[in-house]
Order: structure tokens, then sequence, then C-alpha cells
């Protein structure tokens, strides 16, 4: 139980902008993975899903490259 107050003690110290970026690279990192599996299937089928996945990993990593950016100028002051 004590590593789950830690976990919200280190959230609470995070500036607003590491916490955006976590969260940005968290959700890009759960679209490979899912992407992974997508893949994995060898369906014929799914080629509008790779498709719709491709487009949904292009966004998140734009997501996280702008909250990256974002972190950059906050570090900078």
């Amino acid at each position: 139980m004590s590593s789950g107050i830690n976990s919200e003690t280190s959230a609470s110290q995070k500036s607003r902008a590491e916490q955006e970026t976590e969260t940005e690279a968290n959700r890009l990192n759960e679209q490979v993975q899912d992407t992974l599996a997508l893949v994995a299937m060898h369906s014929p089928d799914d080629v509008d899903s790779l498709v719709a996945a491709a487009g949904r990993i292009e966004r998140v990593a734009c997501d996280l490259a702008d909250a990256l950016r974002e972190l950059a100028r906050q570090r900078k002051k």
C-alpha cells in the first residue's frame, strides 16, 4: 500500500508539463502495443484497421512531441 502513496506523492511533485508528457508517452506505448497485437494477427481483412492504427499512432506521437516541447520550454525558464 505504501507504493500507492509514494506514487501519489511523486505525481503531486511533477509539474503539469511533466504529467502531460508522461500521459502522452503512456498513450503512445499503449497504441504501439495494440498495433503490434494487430500486426501479429496476419489477417488480410485488417487492412482498414492497420491504416486506422497508423493514424492513431501519428496523432498520439504528435501529442507527445508537443508535450515534450512544452516541457522543454518550461525547464528553460
